[in-house]
């Protein structure tokens, strides 16, 4: 499963048409008009203005239309035909959002660590970081598999919360962080099970603790707590389990997880219902 995708907005330079010289959003190049509100998979014109405005142009209204591949490639040629012009370091930059919008994401990471070296005061130089980690972010699996590229992620995306702290990116990239810490969480977790699973007691509790110490702010915390005080119960270190409880329940007073807790220490209490969303089956009389 992948994470969903989000309208990413275009940056400045989509705009930026209008403000550069020689050049109006809504005028003419090389005495033709760009369409901009032709519908959807219209065909472009064949004739292109091979001028680095008029590509430039041209690749904008390929984007606007969601045509992403000839929108790369004439940006692309811009950069090829033109390259000392403003327009080429901006179509560097429109390229890379063309590669990222068709999932070409390991083409956009490079094409964005190119910019952001070689033109680190850029106007939108806050976007291609953010582009970046979006890249990263988009390819994140669910908490089954290898998280490596949440943990490439959630570094790209704190290094837009660092560079650029009061930004609308740096908002969104905390509101992602979130996330991505959720499914580092997630994994620790699986993991854990299988350990408990297969009484493999220490390296259970290692897990579980971790997310417990270092995923405070994510929805797995309770679980781990209660996962803790079976596994403590089950070791004869009752107090142990007493104390991860009383952690349990006071933390997390309504959770389920806590009514479970609670059953194993108390006789005679109910243990919650079986089949609330995201149970999973628990047979723990082999603890015992």
């Amino acid at each position: 499963m992948m994470i969903r995708r989000a309208t990413s907005p275009l940056p400045a330079l989509l705009l930026g048409l209008a403000l550069l010289p020689g050049c109006s959003w809504f005028g003419n190049w090389d005495g033709r008009q760009a369409t901009l509100d032709r519908p959807r998979g219209a065909a472009v014109s064949a004739t292109v203005d091979q001028s680095a405005e008029g590509l430039y142009a041209a690749g904008i209204e390929h984007l606007q239309a969601r045509r992403f591949q000839p929108a790369v490639d004439l940006f692309d040629q811009v950069e090829r035909d033109h390259p000392y012009s403003t327009w080429a370091t901006n179509a560097k930059l429109m390229a890379a959002y063309g590669d990222y919008q068709r999932n070409r994401y390991t083409e956009a990471i490079g094409a964005l660590d190119r910019f952001t070296q070689l033109h680190p005061a850029h106007r939108d130089i806050a976007y291609a970081y953010y582009l970046r980690a979006l890249c990263y972010y988009e390819q994140i699996a669910d908490a089954q598999r290898d998280q490596r590229t949440t943990e490439q992620a959630m570094a790209a995306l704190q290094d837009v919360v660092n560079r650029f702290p009061d930004t609308a990116y740096a908002r969104d990239a905390r509101l992602k962080i979130d996330l991505g810490r959720d499914h580092l969480a997630g994994k620790e977790m699986n993991i854990g099970r299988f350990y408990q699973r297969q009484r493999l007691l220490a390296a259970s509790i290692g897990r579980f603790r971790k997310v417990v110490e270092e995923y405070q702010t994510t929805n797995h915390v309770p679980e781990a707590l209660h996962r803790l005080t079976e596994i403590y119960l089950s070791l004869g270190l009752t107090e142990e389990a007493r104390k991860t409880a009383s952690v349990l329940g006071h933390n997390f007073p309504g959770s389920p997880w806590y009514q479970d807790s609670y059953a194993l220490l108390v006789e005679g209490a109910r243990p919650a219902a079986q089949d609330r969303p995201g149970f999973a089956r628990r047979a723990w009389n082999w603890i015992f």
